[in-house]
């Protein structure tokens, strides 16, 4: 018999724009790599995150060592983040057997000293190496593709973040329909070529094997736009075809995943084509958990701008598409979210772009608001030279501005739109403590950050009474609110209450009801405030004694 073949894969965490991989993600090429693997004859793979060496996790010896890392869209992280560069270059003398270096990482001075720099598919130059091929670069095929995503699906049970909040994505197609003119200049996804499309059956028998291993979230990414899913991969701006995206998301919600999300749409399908559109919509809102936003891809409402770098939109087609999904997917669901909203990714520092491009796109941005729509989030980000270099110089003063004007004017607004006053959200999971405020998000596609002004135990879900908002987050206490039991740091974070009467309202407990708050706080408004959070749980004397 020959030696164990072994594969050691280090999920350094990916973050691009067709792919999330940083936790509670799990991302589809680290599955990937693993499926690849197995397929060209691995006895075993092990799995590690880099969240795991960073709390002292043993490195084992392998016969390849494989490692994914990077991010494309540099964003920040609540609790954990990709791998650094630093830890790249130290990490690499600790490996074993032949060292592989793939996803955005790959292009950093930190890869230099791998045996393999992999720069397309690193789970297709995986196989062909182990099978005795020359390890180059190339793109999986598609039945590779739909075997490699069953084989490998086993490795998410070994993630930190399994079973919860941990969130599988999975990919519908690759590729841009817009390829054959080049797509968006600093994008990469046109490079991949024409669309390589899924089958709603491969997609489903992926998403069923994670469900049985217990995955209880799942995002449908991967794709340049969702609305496009399953139609003509040769036309730029394609007619949607409601049945193919019908029979992917009846499939998908027939396996009761708690959370089951999606990924970019393309404004101009949307506008260009309202009708097969609005069905597309319409299946989306109904299939999929609230909370659900639809990333539009907008780059810039400066017609210069979006001539010069190709961009998929004009500004009126992203404003109609905004009026579309606010119509289809405003209502609430039951996690406490509106159904599905746009959201609007802004990009700064691509070729045409003058002092005048930002007021063109904060007009645009007060349009929205000012037509009383919804806006989930708003992406500002300087473009990275991935594809190109690009001619324009940021002027960071004025981008910094821009991003303050943004914040100040709209993002704020759209919070107190999307999440108002009362608004109850179900299933906050609380991440982490910093000082006094504890955060959480729900799980799912760009979810709320949530402050409570007080320690709230983290790895547990809670629903959160919303009270306030900032300009990136929102404020609530737990819900409901039991008066009787809640600390002092607590009750000074209720509505209208503060030190002062949270001092009262503390020396003055226990309470029989809402007669007991007026009597203490004088203040029928304030009381009025509370009646829909507070709850007279168990009632104790001053001594800390229950009462029956």
């Amino acid at each position: 018999m020959g030696r164990e073949i072994s594969i050691l894969l280090i999920d350094g965490y990916i973050d691009d724009p067709a792919a999330l991989g940083v936790p509670p993600y799990i991302s589809p090429m680290s599955r990937a790599i693993a499926g690849a693997a197995l397929d060209a004859g691995a006895d075993r793979v092990e799995y590690l995150t880099i969240d795991m060496i960073r709390r002292g996790a043993r490195i084992p010896d392998a016969s390849v060592s494989v490692v994914l890392s990077g991010n494309t869209v540099p964003g920040k992280y609540l609790r954990s983040m990709p791998m650094s560069q630093k830890e790249l270059t130290a990490l690499l003398p600790r490996l074993k057997g032949w060292r592989m270096v793939g996803g955005s990482a790959a292009s950093s001075p930190a890869a230099e000293g791998f045996d393999f720099i992999v720069k397309r598919d690193l789970a297709a130059s995986l196989y062909d190496g182990m099978i005795g091929k020359e390890v180059g670069e190339r793109l999986r095929t598609l039945d590779e593709w739909n075997r490699w995503m069953l084989l490998g699906a086993d490795i998410v049970t070994s993630h930190q973040d399994f079973p919860e909040p941990l969130v599988a994505e999975v990919e519908s197609y690759r590729g841009c329909h817009r390829w054959a003119s080049g797509g968006c200049s600093y994008c990469i996804e046109p490079t991949k070529g024409r669309p390589l499309m899924r089958s709603p059956s491969d997609i489903i028998a992926e998403a069923s094997r994670l469900r049985e291993l217990g995955v209880r979230n799942l995002r449908v990414g991967g794709q340049t736009c969702i609305v496009s899913y399953g139609a003509d991969p040769d036309s730029p701006v394609p007619t949607p075809d409601p049945e193919a995206v019908g029979e992917l998301f009846e499939g998908l919600a027939a396996l009761n995943f708690d959370v089951l999300h999606v990924d970019n749409a393309n404004a101009a399908v949307i506008a260009s084509h309202p009708d097969e559109a609005e069905q597309v919509l319409e299946i989306l809102a109904s299939r999929c958990t609230d909370g659900n936003v639809l990333a539009l891809g907008m780059e810039s409402a400066d017609p210069r701008v979006v001539t010069e770098n190709n961009l998929n939109s004009t500004a009126e087609q992203v404003l109609d598409a905004v009026r579309m999904i606010n119509r289809i997917g405003g209502s609430r669901g039951p996690r406490g979210m509106p159904r599905m909203l746009p959201g609007i990714n802004i990009v700064c520092g691509l070729d045409g772009e003058t002092s005048k491009t930002y007021d063109m796109d904060m007009e645009l941005l007060g349009r929205i608001r000012d037509e009383g729509l919804m806006v989930r989030r708003i992406n500002i980000r300087q473009v990275l030279p991935i594809r190109r270099e690009f001619s324009v110089r940021v002027d960071q003063r004025r981008f910094k501005r821009f991003k303050e004007e943004v914040r100040e004017d709209i993002d704020r607004v759209m919070l107190e739109r999307v999440a108002p006053y009362g608004t109850v959200l179900r299933d906050v999971y609380m991440e982490l403590q910093d000082g006094n405020t504890t955060f959480g998000r729900q799980i799912g596609s760009y979810p709320l950050l949530v402050g409570v002004p007080y320690k709230v135990d983290t790895e547990q879900f809670r629903d959160i009474f919303v009270t306030d908002w900032g300009f990136r987050s929102i404020t609530g206490v737990t819900y409901p609110f039991d008066i009787n039991s809640m600390p002092m740091s607590a009750l000074e974070a209720l509505p209208g209450i503060g030190k002062k009467r949270a001092q009262r309202l503390a020396a003055e407990r226990p309470f029989e009801g809402f007669d007991d708050l007026l009597r203490v706080l004088e203040d029928p408004h304030v009381v009025d405030g509370l009646r829909d959070l507070v709850v007279f749980g168990e009632r104790s004397n001053r001594c800390g004694v229950a009462v029956p």
